[in-house]
């Protein structure tokens, strides 16, 4: 079940619970804001391989897109760096019309 605003330790023990209990394991991480910001950088969300997450980037469906990648990055072990904004189109499309971007950072934790 998902879970936002968690404390840092928090979502650092549900990272490592998650892969003791052999899960794959992402960390995405918001690096940048410009404006207006739902959440300030450093904000954070643990993700495993079967899509239960902790923690929060951004929420609503800015939160959901953030996932998606982040299951890829489980995948693929390359990470990525995402960005939602007003003057993107994808932004628009995961809700994020509040007038502000943010750059979110997205890596594997740890072994596969």
């Amino acid at each position: 079940m998902p879970t936002t605003l968690n404390r840092d330790e928090d979502i650092l023990q549900a990272a490592e619970d998650w892969q003791k209990a052999g899960h794959g394991v992402a960390l995405a991480t918001v690096v940048e804001t410009w404006g207006s910001a739902p959440r300030p950088a450093g904000s954070s969300l643990v993700i495993n391989d079967d899509g239960t997450f902790l923690g929060s980037v951004s929420g609503g469906c800015v939160e959901g897109a953030v996932v998606t990648e982040a299951l890829d990055v489980i995948a693929s072990g390359q990470p990525k760096m995402l960005e939602f904004g007003v003057a993107d189109e994808t932004a628009w499309n995961v809700g994020l019309s509040c007038g502000g971007t943010i750059r979110v950072f997205v890596e594997k934790v740890g072994q596969s």
